[in-house]
């Protein structure tokens, strides 16, 4: 998208803002606006309340949200009600965490078909452009239910509609000022629980007492068999997991290599709640726990000496972050009932060839539970040191210019990444399903429709598509494509069970600090900081990181909410 398209979309948005109230066309002429009653009038992002719809005429309305269905207790894609005169219906609805205006439709009584936004735009932005107004939206259509209808997609949009403008307003936590990262305090999940999380495993205050590490936190995750730095956090994990409700399962495994010596082994930390309809098809959610184990004699801090060795005794960025996103997201996700199995997993191994996750799937699924279809697996590994803080390292970066051939970054941009996979091809989007549900989340729930784009390598080299196609599409912020290589646990899902993967994360080696000793929290605040600097809104770097760590893991909860309804299929055994 150009510059000045962008530029006019941001100016029709502003003048939306202070807006509310009823917009477009009406497909029934005895019907208006003024035949209904929402409240409330501002709803509260990220979290479910009830919505109230009162009408004066007989009528029906969409209502485009993850909706809390009160008879089957499961959370579903949107729904559609019928509403005679003088009646009301309530519906706990989850409005969206990171944007301000929700919409809800109306319509004929007894309405089957109804207009839906494009995948790569907001509902904000449909408003706006006059999207109730048009006939050639893209449709769907209700679906009967024995509780709440639920709905699918049509070939028809039943024409135009009436809309209803709602205000969201996402509140500040008691006590977070906004520079501690108070705009993302508040909600089912935010990413100042994530923070909490980050800030608590990767604490390096001195403890005598603790034999395992001598800190406060759970360092030396180094993972192996005598480990007791490893093994104290994995009893952390186990006690923390038990106590959100969630059935706990210890995976060891061990490795032998070919010439039949035994390594140390893999310990994995899973917590299960059980699905409730079809309890054998698991959605599993991951991130590794172990960090960087040294390899060398002495660790330096590059910072000091202008020189990286290799290994990390704390590994905020890598993968503290994704762990304490499994964490807050378990925690939150506990409480509800799904349909499928959600598995919380703690992956060991990692940093020694992905074998943690290797091996559950391949032994503890494919072996111990041959019944058991891996619906869809979400994987996060490393976080929080890309949009909106980033670049402009703060103690200087070693190589600001671009890498061709490496993931997309500059002395300003370093994006944020969904990646997706199985894939085979760099020019063709073969996981369709999958890349359009992180689109459709991302432009309205998220609210980053405008820094969001898709990089696809058509036009371009299969060695540097990447870097070719962001810079084609003038450096997104956040980046969502199909990646042919695996560097991390969601290679072992899709190569041992074929299972559709949607990663997010950042950087890889772009990061001064990745695999260093200098990979802490406090690093990732001061190179997410962007106050005093020519680039994004003036914010302290913990009010960015957590900003981040809020995209992702709201990101991650709304995937897991859709992929339990609806899983996506590898499309290679369609």
């Amino acid at each position: 998208m150009s510059r000045p398209i962008q530029a006019l979309i941001l100016v029709l948005l502003m003048s939306l803002a202070p807006l509310s109230g009823c917009f477009g066309g009406n497909d029934d002429d005895s019907l208006k606006s003024s035949d209904v009653e929402v409240t409330p009038s501002v709803l509260t992002g990220g979290t479910f309340q009830g919505l109230t719809i009162k009408a004066s005429q007989d009528l029906s309305a969409f209502i485009p949200y993850l909706i809390l269905n009160k008879e089957t207790g499961f959370v579903q894609n949107s729904t559609v009600v019928d509403i005679k005169a003088g009646d009301s219906v309530q519906i706990q609805v989850l409005a969206p965490p990171r944007t301000d205006t929700a919409l809800i439709m109306i319509g004929k009584y007894g309405r089957e078909d109804w207009p839906i936004r494009n995948i790569d735009e907001s509902w904000r932005t449909w408003v706006s452009r006059g999207g109730m107004n048009e006939i050639d939206n893209q449709g769907i259509t209700r679906v009967a239910n024995d509780s709440l209808d639920t709905v699918n997609f049509s070939e028809n949009n039943g024409g135009t509609v009436i809309g209803i403008v709602l205000k969201i307003e996402r509140p500040m936590a008691a006590g977070y000022s906004v520079d501690e990262g108070g705009r993302h305090s508040t909600g089912v999940v935010s990413g100042r629980d994530t923070y909490n999380y980050l800030s608590m495993f990767t604490d390096q205050s001195l403890d005598p007492t603790d034999a395992a590490d001598g800190a406060v936190g759970y360092l030396n995750r180094w993972a192996g068999q005598g480990n007791q730095a490893y093994e104290d956090g994995a009893r952390y994990l186990i006690q923390k997991l038990e106590s959100f409700g969630l059935e706990v399962m210890s995976h060891r495994f061990e490795f032998t290599d070919i010439f039949g010596k035994q390594n140390p082994e893999a310990y994995n930390i899973c917590g299960y709640r059980w699905g409730e309809e079809v309890p054998d098809e698991w959605m599993v959610f991951g991130a590794h726990f172990d960090v960087a184990p040294p390899a060398n004699a002495i660790a330096l801090d590059p910072h000091i000496t202008g020189s990286r060795t290799y290994g990390t005794r704390v590994g905020a960025y890598d993968n503290t972050a994704g762990t304490s996103m499994v964490m807050t997201v378990a925690e939150a996700m506990s409480g509800y009932s799904t349909r499928r199995t959600m598995v919380f997993c703690l992956w060991s191994g990692e940093e020694g060839g992905k074998r943690g996750s290797d091996y559950w799937t391949d032994y503890f699924v494919k072996e111990d539970n041959p019944n058991v279809e891996v619906t869809n697996y979400v994987n996060l590994d490393m976080a929080g040191v890309n949009w909106p803080g980033g670049g402009g390292a703060p103690h200087g970066d070693p190589d600001p210019t671009i890498d061709s051939s490496g993931y997309p970054k500059d002395d300003e941009v370093w994006p944020m990444r969904i990646y997706i996979g199985p894939s085979e091809d760099h020019d063709v989007m073969n996981q369709a399903g999958m890349i359009n549900l992180a689109l459709w989340i991302g432009s309205d729930a998220i609210g980053v429709e405008d820094e969001m784009s898709t990089l696809i390598g058509v036009d371009h080299a299969v060695e540097t598509w990447k870097v070719d196609d962001w810079l084609a599409k003038e450096r997104p912020a956040i980046i969502v494509h199909e990646d042919t290589t695996a560097r991390s646990d969601h290679a072992s899902f899709q190569d041992n069970l074929g299972t559709v993967t949607m990663g997010f994360g950042g950087l890889v080696d772009g990061y001064w600090c990745y695999h260093q000793t200098c990979d802490t929290l406090e690093e990732m605040e001061d190179w997410m900081a962007t106050t005093g600097k020519d680039y994004g809104e003036e914010h302290s770097g913990k009010s960015n990181l957590v900003d981040s760590l809020d995209i992702i893991t709201w990101w991650a909860t709304y995937s897991f909410f859709h992929l339990d309804e609806s899983p996506v299929i590898n499309s290679y055994n369609e």
